[in-house]
């Protein structure tokens, strides 16, 4: 009876190691985040408000390494409408922001009372649009935010602008919101974080990166339409074998997605697989704290590439 047993547990073991190797789509979250691009008024249109060039598919490149073959000739962007970013208010706020960081990591973050403001306005700003309020009025329903918006507010600045050590034996160096949409380096040879479209077309616009190709499956090719792409690039130098962001997408609606995952969840590392809009994508939040190490979205399959897939 006992040895029946245990060949039922071990059955049992088996057949979820199977369903957990298998990533679910959690459709809950699908048809929030869908909602919420529906919302995103501010999200800019490929071929009217930017034009990409994806060129070639970037080969391997250890991290670490400074050799890498370049695949991409021209800049990923080649024209993006700067008077539209900037006359958009999230926008225009987000930009202020990027300028505020030390890229290397183990060098302690100086806030002035200027950048607590651009913060202030910025998560004000953010507020206000639809995105952020359905996410808000979603979180108060799972029991995870308080409805007083003043709450709300100090609840996204602690997950997203806290300063805390993302390198040891120093002072406080880093923050989500640093990570994630601005870039670090680490050591001088590591390039990490880096995930936002518009600090990547400003950072290549000013020569200070250099796009060396898309990364993807054999059979995937990415488009110029595409609104999250993998990607391969150098900034000051340093190499970003691969890395990954949405494209067009607006500030709120790219920080709206990543706080409820990062709130929906509490592992250290949560990967939520999604259907958003013709892209199915693999949503990654790191925590560090009670605030983001890092988030970003990863492509599996594009121009609903998997709805067709699954209905052959």
């Amino acid at each position: 009876m006992a040895e029946r047993f245990f060949g039922f547990l071990l059955l049992a073991v088996f057949l979820n190691g199977l369903d957990a190797s298998r990533p679910v789509i959690n459709q809950e979250l699908s048809n929030l985040f869908n909602e919420l691009w529906r919302l995103d008024v501010n999200r800019m249109k490929p071929g009217t408000d930017y034009t990409i060039s994806v060129q070639g598919r970037a080969g391997f490149v250890s991290q670490g390494s400074h050799v890498v073959q370049d695949h991409a000739s021209q800049p990923l962007f080649s024209n993006v409408s700067e008077s539209k970013l900037r006359n958009i208010t999230t926008y225009n706020h987000f930009m202020n922001l990027l300028d505020n960081y030390e890229r290397s990591t183990g060098v302690t973050e100086q806030v002035s009372t200027e950048e607590l403001r651009e913060i202030n306005l910025f998560l004000d700003a953010v507020l206000q649009t639809q995105v952020m309020k359905r996410a808000h009025q979603y979180l108060v329903s799972k029991g995870q935010s308080s409805s007083d918006l003043r709450l709300f507010k100090n609840q996204l600045n602690l997950i997203w602008f806290h300063l805390y050590h993302r390198e040891r034996n120093s002072g406080l160096d880093s923050s989500g919101f640093e990570h994630v949409f601005v870039g670090e380096t680490k050591s001088g040879t590591e390039l990490i974080g880096f995930h936002n479209w518009v600090q990547f077309y400003l950072q290549e616009k000013n020569r200070h990166l250099d796009y060396k190709g898309y990364k993807a499956r054999q059979q995937d090719l990415p488009d110029s339409d595409d609104h999250v792409l993998n990607l391969q690039f150098s900034w000051h130098g340093v190499v970003k074998p691969v890395s990954s962001a949405f494209i067009g997408t607006s500030p709120e609606f790219e920080m709206a997605v990543f706080t409820i995952v990062f709130l929906m969840n509490t592992e250290r590392t949560t990967t939520v697989l999604v259907n958003i809009d013709q892209c199915q994508v693999e949503l990654v939040v790191i925590r560090h704290g009670r605030s983001i190490g890092t988030a970003f979205p990863k492509l599996l399959s594009s121009n609903s590439r998997h709805v067709r897939q699954h209905s052959n």
